[in-house]
C-alpha cells in the first residue's frame, strides 16, 4: 500500500503508523521544503504573536498585500492571498467555472482533482520520459485552443522541467488568441537561480487572461501555516476573492508571511546555492546507483529506480530505515519505478544514498 493515502507527500502521520518511527524521526524526502527551514527569527515571532490569537486575522490581508505589492512592484488589486497556492487553484476555477479543462502530464494531482470536483471535463497532453517530459509545443497550443483553462507548472511538479521566455510567450499569446485562461503555478519558481527570465510576471500586464500562482509554503519551510498568492489583472484578482471564504488565511500565517519577506537576499541566494549543489550531487549519486534522473532546476528530482525495483517496494525498504521518498507510480506517463525526492542538505542526502546503496546490494 502506498503512503500516499490523501494523494500527496509528506503525511509522516500514515507513515508513523505503518513503520512505528515517530513522526519527528523521519528524513522526509517526500515534501518539497526548503532543507534550511523557516527565516531565522520566524518562530520567535510567532510564539511572540500566541496571545493575538483571540482576535481574528485581517480579513483583507493588508500588511501583507501592501508588501507584496512593494516587493514585486505589482498593484495590491492584483493580489490573491490565500490558503496556499492549492486554494488559488480553486478559487480560479470557481471564478472561471471552466466548462473544460487542459493539463499537461504528468503534473500535480490538484489541477485534475479540483478541475472534477468543480465539475469540469479535464483534457490533456503528455509528456514522454524520451522527450524530458516536455509536451511538443504545438500540442500545449492545440490545449489552450481547445479549453476554457489550462493548468501549467512552471517549474513542473513531479519532474522540475519549466519553460523557456519564447515559449511561455506562445502560450500566453494563444490564451489571449483563444480566449482561454492560462494558470501558470509557479509554486516552486523561487528555488531557480534568476527566476525572472521563466516568468511572465513582468509582462502580466499584457495578458488578462493569465493568473500566477505562488506558494510562500515551500520556499519559506512553512507547510503547516498554509500560505499562497495568485497575481492576475485586477478584474480577474477581483472575481477570484469574491469566491473566497472570509479569514480562510489564518493570523499566524498572515504573520509569517509578512515576515518572511523580510528575510532578504542572503536568505534566498544561501538557499539557492545550497539547492543548486545538492541537486548535483544527488543527481550524481543517484546516477552511480543505477538511477535514472531528469534534468530539472527545482529542489526535488523524478528518479527511476533500476529494473526490478518499484516505487512501493522502495517506500517500504527506506520508511523501516525512518527515509520518505514520494511514489510517482500513480501520475499519468509515470510507471510503477518512478519516485521523486526532495533536494536536502548534505546530511539528508548522504543518508538517502546510502540507505539506498544497502537496500539494492541485499537484493543483488
Amino acid at each position: 500500500m502506498l503512503l500516499e493515502v490523501y494523494g500527496h507527500g509528506g503525511d509522516v502521520k500514515t507513515a508513523s503508523a505503518r513503520f512505528g518511527v515517530a513522526a519527528e524521526e523521519f528524513t522526509d524526502l517526500s515534501a518539497n521544503i526548503n532543507p534550511l527551514g523557516p527565516p531565522p527569527g520566524l518562530l520567535n515571532k510567532l510564539r511572540e504573536a500566541m496571545p493575538d490569537i483571540v482576535r481574528y486575522p485581517d480579513p483583507g490581508h493588508r500588511a501583507l498585500l501592501s508588501q507584496l505589492g512593494e516587493l514585486l512592484q505589482v498593484g495590491e488589486d492584483c493580489f490573491v492571498i490565500g490558503n496556499g497556492a492549492a486554494e488559488n487553484m480553486a478559487l480560479a476555477l470557481l471564478a472561471l467555472n471552466p466548462e473544460r479543462v487542459g493539463i499537461i502530464e504528468p503534473c500535480f494531482s490538484e489541477y485534475e482533482t479540483l478541475s472534477r470536483q468543480f465539475g469540469a471535463r479535464v483534457n490533456s497532453v503528455l509528456g514522454s520520459a524520451q522527450s524530458n517530459f516536455h509536451a511538443d509545443p504545438d500540442d500545449i497550443v492545440g490545449l489552450i485552443r481547445d479549453n476554457d483553462l489550462v493548468f501549467i507548472g512552471q517549474p513542473n511538479n513531479p519532474n522540475g522541467i519549466q519553460y523557456g521566455w519564447n515559449e511561455l510567450r506562445r502560450f500566453a499569446d494563444a490564451a489571449e488568441s483563444y480566449s482561454t485562461y492560462l494558470v501558470v503555478d509557479e509554486a516552486f519558481i523561487d528555488f531557480i537561480p534568476e527566476k525572472d527570465r521563466i516568468s511572465l510576471l513582468g509582462e502580466l500586464h499584457h495578458y488578462p487572461r493569465v493568473i500566477l500562482i505562488r506558494s510562500m509554503t515551500k520556499f519559506y519551510a512553512i507547510p503547516g501555516l498554509r500560505l499562497g498568492y495568485a497575481i492576475a489583472h485586477p478584474d480577474l484578482a477581483a472575481a477570484m476573492r469574491g469566491k473566497q471564504v472570509t479569514w480562510s488565511v489564518n493570523l499566524l500565517a498572515l504573520l509569517a508571511g509578512e515576515f518572511c519577506l523580510q528575510a532578504g537576499k542572503e536568505y534566498e541566494d544561501e538557499t539557492i546555492t545550497l539547492i543548486t549543489k545538492q541537486r548535483q550531487l544527488l543527481r550524481e549519486g543517484l546516477a552511480g546507483l543505477g538511477c535514472e534522473t531528469w534534468p530539472g532546476e527545482a529542489n526535488f528530482l523524478l528518479v527511476r529506480l533500476p529494473e526490478g525495483w518499484t516505487a512501493l517496494k522502495m517506500q517500504e525498504e527506506l520508511g523501516a530505515k525512518g527515509i520518505l521518498v514520494r511514489s510517482c507510480a500513480m501520475y499519468n506517463g509515470l510507471g510503477e519505478r518512478d519516485i521523486r525526492v526532495a533536494v536536502k542538505d548534505q546530511l539528508c542526502c548522504d543518508k538517502l544514498l546510502q540507505a539506498m546503496r544497502k537496500v539494492l546490494e541485499t537484493e543483488e
